[in-house]
């Protein structure tokens, strides 16, 4: 069992940037995908961006081009740099590994 802690959020006007970390209890190494899920209220939690421990990364349709996933093996940490953000990518922000998620972080895009 991993224990995972999601930081690096708030709120952040239109076109801005936030940089999401996500530390983990236990060697990352371990998690074959490293993934961030969001989930906006009254929405379904929706799969934003994964990353594979040999560097294969995965994105939405909806982020591409905007957002970028990164781990940092040995500091035990998965990272989401947001750029270009808009209001619709305001959601709490998951960090996963293989089902298990910490308490998030809130993300507001917001003038």
């Amino acid at each position: 069992q991993v224990q995972l802690v999601e930081s690096g959020g708030g709120l952040v006007q239109p076109g801005g940037s936030l940089r999401l970390s996500c530390a983990a209890s236990a060697p990352i190494s371990n998690y074959y995908v490293m993934a961030w899920y969001r989930q906006a209220p009254g929405k379904e939690r929706e799969l934003v961006a994964g990353s594979t421990v040999d560097g294969i990364t995965r994105y939405a349709d909806s982020v591409k081009g905007r957002f970028t996933i990164s781990r940092d093996n040995a500091k035990n940490i998965v990272y989401l740099q947001m750029n270009s953000l808009k209001p619709e990518d305001t959601a709490v922000y998951y960090c996963d590994a293989a089902g298990q998620r910490g308490q998030g972080t809130q993300v507001t895009v917001s003038s």
